[in-house]
């Protein structure tokens, strides 16, 4: 189950959504609702202050439904590009955390978060997605 609970977090974090162009594909309805199953992502590399910062490219995982980080050498769904995490996460603590994908838009790659996942093969995959740099 998402988890819908209420964290007091020790730090604030400011979103950072500059690697959007646009509004674009940001519009209610627009982005579908996805659950991540946090033991997919690495601390170090994808939430070392705690937080899955958005941006980041998801893949889902074809036996359980949930979205991890795209890797291209997984074998298990997540080598296919799903989209990009609309907002960040906390997930320090927690199993499954419930987020948005933006899955059409203009995204500028030379500002997506450090570790984003991003490659040519996930450039290929989110056909409706437009990247500049």
């Amino acid at each position: 189950m998402t988890s819908i609970s209420v964290k007091t977090l020790p730090t604030y974090r400011g979103e950072n959504r500059s690697w959007l162009q646009s509004a674009h594909g940001t519009d209610p309805n627009a982005n579908p609702n996805v659950t991540l199953d946090v033991s997919l992502f690495t601390q170090a590399t994808h939430y070392p202050d705690g937080f899955v910062p958005s941006g980041m490219v998801l893949g889902k995982v074809t036996a359980t439904g949930l979205y991890g980080p795209y890797d291209n050498s997984a074998t298990d769904g997540r080598e296919v590009a799903a989209g990009h995490l609309y907002g960040s996460l906390p997930v320090e603590g927690e199993t499954k955390v419930g987020g948005a994908l933006v899955v059409h838009g203009f995204v500028d790659a030379a500002k997506l978060p450090a570790n984003s996942g991003l490659d040519a093969n996930a450039r290929a995959d989110l056909k409706l997605i437009i990247y500049t740099n």
